[in-house]
């Protein structure tokens, strides 16, 4: 333990608060010099989840211990698991706690660590924490306070490039926030427009305004946004380009004053202009671009004085082919593991040799440029929702095997709780392959085999994604998603995918049958005599007689309106071991399957000629055991009640989800746990179809409830500023 770290602990517990803060200060300041005169050998990590787990890897293997700060929701999660030293900062709200920089500053100066990595959101660009951290004596491991503030604000970021000769969108980047001004300037840029929040990223505050009928609520809505997610409320205006792609340079300097770039990512492919898919190096980009995009980067990161890791942001106009700057991220990017995967260097070492005033280990003609990588982001949500914000309990997690080519970047671990608190990404899958194809190939793979259970997620989207015919191409804007919604989200009433799709689960029920049985077959094998008794131990003695069971599952097919399907299984036990399935009344013949219990969740089945892996999971929540079952690119769910008696004698670890509850016509409910931020009408309001409800804020977004009828409001019971959980009620809507 450290001399410093020794002094905190006889002061705090010697010392009224007044005192303590005043001499311990001094002592800061008197050994701060001590401090930044040697390499780091202690970090703390300002950070929690996949981001914090990543720096203390790199930390770990350098040989500096790490220290993790969490709050009273995190106390048991990986992050804290993983480091060396653990202190807890305060409540779950992220303002309380994460948010804290006097909790950090003191976590930091009571475990003796000599530097604070931010990680990425939080107080990573926060210029006030990192002179902070600087004038305690803390070595900052990002880039230096004033270029944090200056690229910080979007509005003066943009001036300070424009003055560097970085080409720019046309827009509003000036003081004034007065609606009628801004009402003004908008007119004259002309629609469609983006309306920006001048702090923050991630999306979060952005609108895109086609009209100026839609200017003030949207302007609002954008204010109240970023208010919530980075305190400061100011907007900027820029023209909305139509058609564009979203690509981002890495850089990285030194305080020497060397700059470099290390080739571009892109990631134009978002939802609710969030990035869920990118990939380094962008396709169809010529070497000639490429240089010109590198070159105005590190002329935007030289004109503020920058080092360590940064990324500037540019839009590409595909019609035009210009390129024009967006705004510069002072911090380690969260795709950061696409750039290190082509460049084959670990960036969070290159930040912790630069905060110790090392060179950069390379220079620009030294960094190759090997293969491609592509990041999926796999977030708890709702997909069929708009990509509703998710929280619940990861009751099976399994993610894909991780080699030199394959990344798994995760927070977190089976039985952990994604909460309403903090961002729902559960983890990042990173591939590489010699080219796009190959890594494509390999994306594709390992998405169908990351297995979560328990919550609902985006795998099974980013897969459908990754199989488009235009994605495989490159044909990348940041309208993707929207551009193709026909082919990328499922269709209701569609008969015939209805019924494909219904096949497709039948098969999968009937392996799911007979893994079941051989699963309870194995358990009594093993089992003493007289153990247990189940429905194929005892048959009677006579000629031909198969032991027979019946199974019943319930299955929700998507392309259906009333979408749950009932299926029941008759399942056979055979006397050659093997199961014959048939489909209740289902005219399709019984499948006789070949059940190899591998071991706990895994199988391998042979059925009608075909052999492959298995994988099931199963958990119990409200009387309904949930079973999961994959197989090759398949996933399916079912559902099936479970007896009393069963229940009595599972020895399953349980948690209670919060599933939808049967709910009058004309009922809103919540569509997740979340804050209300505003209430737009009063009880006996007369509203219409589509109408403003009220505002929610979960997860970091804004989230608008429309009214889903016409006819009057009733039985309104929140108010702004009330906590609400998934699947409360709001209000009901009375025909008129």
């Amino acid at each position: 333990m450290s001399l410093t770290s020794l002094l905190y602990r006889k002061l705090r517990r010697t010392s009224n608060h007044h005192n303590f803060t005043f001499i311990f200060t001094h002592i800061r300041s008197a050994s701060s010099a001590t401090h930044n005169s040697r390499k780091i050998e202690k970090i703390l990590i300002a950070n929690r989840g996949e981001i914090a787990c990543r720096i203390m890897r790199t930390a770990k293997r350098l040989g500096i211990q790490t220290v993790a700060v969490y709050s009273d929701a995190d106390r048991y999660s990986l992050h804290v698991k993983s480091a060396d030293e653990a202190v807890c900062i305060g409540p779950a709200p992220a303002r309380l706690s994460y948010l804290s920089s006097s909790s950090i500053i003191e976590a930091a100066a009571r475990t003796g660590a000599q530097a604070i990595h931010p990680g990425y959101g939080f107080l990573s660009e926060n210029a006030d924490f990192a002179q902070l951290c600087e004038n305690e004596g803390f070595t900052f491991v990002g880039p230096p306070a004033s270029a944090i503030r200056e690229m910080g604000d979007k509005s003066a970021s943009k001036r300070i490039m424009g003055a560097a000769g970085v080409p720019l969108v046309p827009g509003y980047h000036g003081h004034e926030q007065d609606i009628d001004v801004m009402k003004s300037e908008a007119d004259k840029i002309g629609y469609p427009i983006l309306i920006k929040p001048t702090h923050g990223g991630g999306g979060k505050g952005m609108r895109i305004v086609e009209n100026p009928k839609e200017f003030v609520d949207s302007f609002l809505g954008a204010q109240r946004e970023a208010a919530a997610s980075f305190g400061v409320n100011t907007i900027l205006l820029e023209k909305y380009i139509t058609r564009p792609r979203h690509i981002e340079v890495q850089v990285f300097g030194d305080k020497k004053g060397n700059v470099v770039y290390l080739y571009e990512r892109d990631c134009s492919v978002q939802r609710r202009h969030q990035k869920i898919i990118e990939e380094a190096p962008a396709p169809d980009i010529i070497s000639d671009f490429r240089s010109r995009l590198g070159q105005a980067a590190v002329s935007a990161a030289k004109a503020v004085g920058y080092h360590n890791a940064g990324t500037v942001e540019f839009i590409v106009d595909t019609l035009s082919g210009e390129f024009y700057f967006m705004e510069m991220n002072t911090r380690l990017q969260v795709e950061h593991p696409v750039t290190e995967m082509i460049v084959g260097q670990d960036l969070v070492e290159w930040q912790i040799r630069v905060a110790n005033g090392e060179s950069l280990p390379l220079d620009q003609a030294q960094i190759p440029i090997l293969g491609h990588a592509f990041e999926a982001r796999i977030y708890a949500e709702n997909v069929p929702r708009g990509f509703l914000p998710a929280t619940g309990v990861l009751q099976h997690y399994r993610p894909v095997p991780v080699s030199e080519s394959v990344r798994v970047e995760t927070g977190v671990e089976e039985g952990d709780t994604v909460s309403m608190h903090y961002d729902p990404m559960i983890a990042k899958l990173v591939v590489w392959g010699e080219n796009r194809a190959s890594a494509l190939v390999k994306l594709k793979d390992s998405l169908s085999k990351f297995q979560v259970a328990g919550l609902p997620t985006n795998i099974e989207f980013l897969y459908k994604l990754a199989n488009h015919k235009a994605f495989a191409n490159g044909e990348l804007e940041t309208h993707f998603i929207d551009q193709f919604k026909d082919d990328l989200f499922v269709t209701p009433n569609d008969s015939v995918s209805a019924e494909a799709a219904y096949d497709a689960a039948t098969y999968s029920a009937a392996l799911v049958a007979a893994c079941i049985c051989e699963k309870e077959h194995s358990l009594l094998k093993k089992s003493p005599p007289g153990g247990l008794s189940l429905w194929y131990t005892h048959p009677p003695y006579r000629l031909n007689h198969h032991a027979t069971t019946t199974i019943k599952l319930e299955w929700e097919n998507e392309y259906r309106d009333n979408n749950s399907e009932h299926l029941s299984l008759s399942i056979s036990h055979l006397p050659n071991g093997n199961y014959l399935v048939k489909m209740g009344e289902h005219s399709s013949p019984a499948l006789e399957v070949t059940v190899t219990h591998m071991g706990d969740h895994d199988f391998r089945v042979e059925a009608d000629g075909l052999s492959k892996n298995v994988n099931l999971a199963s958990y119990i929540t409200d009387k309904t055991e949930h079973i999961h079952i994959w197989h090759g690119s398949n996933h399916h769910h079912f559902k099936q009640k479970v007896g009393l008696d069963l229940l009595d004698n599972l020895e399953t670890h349980q948690h209670r989800n919060h599933e939808s509850a049967s709910h009058p016509p004309g009922t809103v409910v919540a569509p997740m746990s979340g804050l209300v931020v505003k209430v737009l009408v009063k009880d006996g309001m007369d509203v219409e179809e589509g109408q403003p409800m009220l505002v929610m804020e979960a997860m970091k977004m804004e989230h608008v409830i429309k009214a889903p009828a016409s006819g009057l409001v009733s039985g309104l019971q929140v108010t702004p500023g009330q906590q609400v959980s998934d699947n409360s009620v709001l209000f009901n809507i009375k025909a008129a």
